[in-house]
């Protein structure tokens, strides 16, 4: 087993850019203006960790999970989250009080699931895969996961950066069109 730095480095350079314009990395940003930011990252960097586990161990299965199944799940939680965050709040405007919806677990909880599902066939599974398969699969996942760990924390720290100084109520309801768009997305992707 070698741990070539040059195959890590590529990995997370080619995973990083291909994460940055994904739907989870804006669902991690929406997320992390609502729920606490860390908890988000535990949850997203775990469902991140695993589905590269998935990717470098069996990179040739991941084609054949039935696609547009994953897609309607993956819309339904990015819906479920649009609705979370477009009904949210009640009037009060204590930001520490709104940006927390639940304990660590739920939290973690719902940021892995929306990762875990949303992920499966991804472009950046299927990258991980392709890697392992020219590059071993240990630098492979050492760079992957670095990035799309790397890339859920830039995102959460956009939008704490964002909670900070725009409005609750403004926060909630552009995450919450976010959210929706994202399912729309997914809809469209897993009908084209």
């Amino acid at each position: 087993m070698n741990l070539d730095p040059l195959a890590i480095l590529t990995a997370f350079g080619l995973i990083f850019l291909a994460e940055l314009p994904d739907k989870t990395m804006f669902a991690s940003l929406a997320m992390g203006t609502r729920m606490r930011p860390l908890y988000v990252w535990f949850g997203t960097s775990t469902a991140f960790i695993v589905h590269v586990a998935l990717a470098v161990g069996a990179g040739s299965l991941l084609g054949l999970l039935p696609d547009l199944a994953v897609k309607l799940v993956s819309a339904s939680l990015f819906a479920f989250g649009a609705f979370m965050l477009l009904r949210g709040g009640d009037g009060d405007e204590d930001d520490e009080a709104g940006r927390t919806v639940t304990g660590f677990w739920p939290v973690y909880g719902t940021a892995f699931m929306a990762v875990f599902i949303s992920e499966w066939g991804d472009l950046t599974q299927i990258t991980t895969a392709n890697l392992a398969a020219t590059n071993g699969w240990l630098p492979t996942a050492i760079g992957s996961a670095a990035a799309l760990m790397s890339v859920s924390a830039l995102a959460l720290l956009v939008g704490r950066f964002i909670a900070k100084r725009v409005p609750l109520k403004t926060v909630q309801r552009v995450g919450g069109a976010c959210m929706a768009g994202l399912a729309v997305w997914t809809l469209i992707e897993a009908f084209v």
